[in-house]
């Protein structure tokens, strides 16, 4: 197998990789296939189901996700009736025998709803799709602004599960840095109404690297969060993208200039004071980004964990797996192509949600890859014998030099002969261990990829 050639960048703070292929080497399908036909072979007794509403009440300024700021009058609904007609062609492209294991309503900001809207929205992963959203892991992301007693009340009587409020400091003053007008008064009522909602898991996002955090004012935020007994933190470092807020005002040393050392310092700083604080407060850490309290119910796999197949994605900005094809509808971050393409998805007809538009073919060479990628980035990390019953052949003997060169650098641990696991260090450089184990293919479509 041909592996991947060194990346020669040395920053930590690469690419966040969920999902590999990364969504820019994704491109247009010549023959647009037909899902029918791509599901035929697959397993589908434990599929996950994702529902993507990319609408929010502003954008914050570090956000590169498939969203829009507002809907006029009648978007919403005319949205909900194409993700509706969606949900139709896909449920008729899968057949008999297609039953949901997990379910996930992301965005965007699906609390940007209103009450009603969501209760439509349940309706259709459940009527149309035939999710039982009441007996598997519901999780629903949501932001304080929507987070309203009535929109909770819904999630929680159709059966959510998890819900992740997007908080990103309790520091109005490094919320307005980020870009995200919020006052911690209207934060902290927000938690008070989730709690009060008993959806089972709440999850809390926070965000390190914000011009003017200090390792004081960072450990200040985690202390408020914990104020409420959060079954799960996730802790991300701030990256300043292209066309987003942050990155029309001042264009952020990144991949291609090879990093800001100061603020990758300043990053792996917090990092490590938020690791340590969590870690010393019963919290254990399951990736780079997420922390759940040792006592919280589980959840079914973790949010991120994609080594496997079988997703299905519904909306703008959902993306599907199978074994063969990653595919998705269009992908943008400027706000005016953006709406383009939710224009066009609300005049789609059956016939075009029928089949794939956009994607990446997955050879076998790049099952491997994501295997691994996804299951190193893990704490648990890759068990060579899952990954030999899987495909045949030995970790070693597929990536013997990207995993020489983690070792090497103090990223790989030796200590439990069952499993490959990253070194506390090498969790904290996860943002760059992912992206070197790319593949050349990957890579070269990613720089090929024009930003729109």
């Amino acid at each position: 197998m041909t592996t991947a050639e060194p990346v020669t960048r040395t920053s930590p703070y690469q690419h966040y990789v969920y999902a590999y292929p990364h969504k820019t080497a994704y491109r247009p399908l010549p023959d647009r296939p037909l899902l029918a036909e791509l599901w035929a072979s697959e397993p589908k007794d434990a599929l996950s189901l994702y529902l993507h509403i990319p609408f929010c009440e502003v954008r914050c300024g570090f956000c590169n996700l498939f969203t829009r700021i507002g809907a006029p009058d009648g978007l919403t609904g005319a949205y909900l009736d194409a993700l509706e007609r969606q949900a139709t062609a896909v449920r008729d492209a899968l057949g008999e025998g297609a039953r949901f294991a997990t379910a996930a309503f992301g965005g965007g900001t699906p609390t940007f709803l209103t009450a009603a809207e969501l209760e439509r929205l349940c309706d259709i992963a459940e009527h149309r799709m035939g999710a039982d959203l009441r007996a598997v892991p519901l999780s629903v992301e949501a932001s304080p602004a929507t987070a309203t007693a009535d929109r909770l009340a819904v999630l929680a009587d159709r059966g959510a599960t998890r819900l992740s409020l997007g908080v990103q400091s309790f520091v109005d003053a490094e919320a307005r840095a980020a870009v995200r007008p919020q006052r911690r008064a209207d934060v902290e009522a927000a938690l008070g109404r989730v709690r009060e909602a008993r959806i089972p898991v709440l999850n809390i996002d926070l965000i390190y690297g914000i011009d003017g955090q200090t390792e004081q004012s960072w450990l200040h935020s985690l202390d408020a969060a914990l104020t409420w007994r959060p079954e799960e933190l996730y802790l991300y470092p701030l990256y300043v993208r292209p066309l987003t807020g942050l990155g029309r005002r001042h264009p952020a040393p990144g991949p291609r200039t090879g990093g800001d050392p100061a603020w990758d310092e300043r990053r792996l700083t917090l990092y490590r004071a938020g690791r340590d604080h969590l870690l010393a407060r019963g919290y254990t850490q399951h990736s780079m980004r997420m922390f759940r309290r040792a006592d919280a119910p589980p959840q079914g796999a973790d949010d991120y964990a994609c080594q496997t197949d079988g997703m299905i994605g519904l909306g703008c900005g959902a993306r599907s797996y199978t074994s063969g094809l990653h595919y998705s509808f269009d992908y943008a971050v400027d706000m005016h192509q953006i709406r383009g393409i939710i224009d066009d998805y609300v005049a789609g007809d059956a016939a075009g949600f029928a089949r794939a538009q956009v994607g990446y073919p997955m050879s076998p060479a790049e099952a491997r890859r994501r295997h691994l990628l996804q299951s190193l980035l893990q704490a648990d990390g890759l068990r060579p014998d899952d990954y030999r019953d899987r495909f045949g052949s030995a970790p070693a003997d597929d990536f013997g030099p990207e995993l020489e060169r983690f070792a090497d650098r103090g990223w790989l641990t030796d200590a439990d002969p069952t499993a490959l696991r990253l070194t506390p260090e090498g969790l904290a450089h996860s943002d760059a261990v992912g992206p070197e184990l790319f593949s050349p293919a990957v890579r070269t479509a990613m720089a090929a990829y024009e930003r729109k």
